[in-house]
C-alpha cells in the first residue's frame, strides 16, 4: 500500500476518535446542564459532599431514576385544608411551646410526605427523594431536621427553633402545592 494510503487511514482514525471525543463531551455537558437546571443548588451540595462532578451527577442521575418509580401523588382538596388546618394549630402553638410546634412541624412535614407517596424511613432518603421534585427547598429541610435533632438533645434556643420552623414550612407549603395551585397567588390557596 502506498504512503498516501496509510496516512489516510490515519486521518480518517484521527478523525473518528475526535469526533467520538466531542460527543462525549457534548453528552457530559448537556447532562451536566440539565442536572443544574433541575437540582440548582441541591447540584453543588452534592458535588462538594461527593467531591467528583461525575460521581455527584452519578447520584443525582440515581436519585431521578428512583424518584421515576415512586407513585407520588396530589394530595386531595379535602387533604389539603385538614393539613393547613393541621399547620396553623402548630403554628399557633410555637408561640406558647417553641420545641413542641418543630417536633409536630416534623411530624406534620412526614406525614404529608407519606400520603403524597414518598418512602419516609429514613431521612437521608426522603431527603434525597424531596430533592428531586423540591430541590429549592431540600436545603431548607436538612437544616430544620438537624435543628429538630439537636432540640430532642437540648441544645437549641428559640431563635434555631423558628428558624426551624420557618425551613419545615417552605417545605410543607411545597408538599401542598399541586398543578392546579401552583400558580395561583398564595393568597388564593387553600
Amino acid at each position: 500500500m502506498p504512503v498516501w494510503g496509510w496516512i489516510l487511514i490515519a486521518a480518517i482514525v484521527v478523525i473518528a476518535v475526535l469526533a467520538i471525543i466531542v460527543s462525549r463531551s457534548m453528552r457530559t455537558r448537556k447532562r451536566t446542564e440539565r442536572l443544574k437546571g433541575r437540582f440548582g443548588p441541591e447540584y453543588e451540595r452534592t458535588v462538594g459532599q461527593v467531591g467528583e462532578q461525575s460521581a455527584a451527577e452519578d447520584e443525582l442521575a440515581a436519585r431521578e431514576q428512583k424518584r421515576e418509580k415512586l407513585e407520588i401523588v396530589p394530595l386531595s382538596t379535602e387533604a389539603q385544608a385538614k393539613y393547613a388546618n393541621s399547620w396553623r394549630t402548630v403554628q399557633i402553638e410555637f408561640v406558647d411551646n417553641p420545641s413542641s410546634a418543630v417536633a409536630a412541624a416534623d411530624r406534620l412535614v412526614i406525614q404529608v410526605m407519606r400520603d403524597r407517596g414518598y418512602p419516609i424511613d429514613d431521612f437521608d432518603q426522603r431527603a434525597a427523594d424531596i430533592s428531586v421534585d423540591h430541590p429549592k427547598v431540600v436545603e431548607n429541610y436538612r437544616t430544620a431536621h438537624g435543628i429538630y435533632l439537636l432540640q430532642e438533645r437540648g441544645d437549641v434556643g428559640t431563635e434555631d427553633q423558628r428558624e426551624a420552623f420557618v425551613h419545615y414550612r417552605a417545605l410543607f407549603e411545597k408538599l401542598l402545592e399541586t398543578d392546579e395551585n401552583k400558580d395561583k397567588p398564595k393568597e388564593a390557596r387553600t
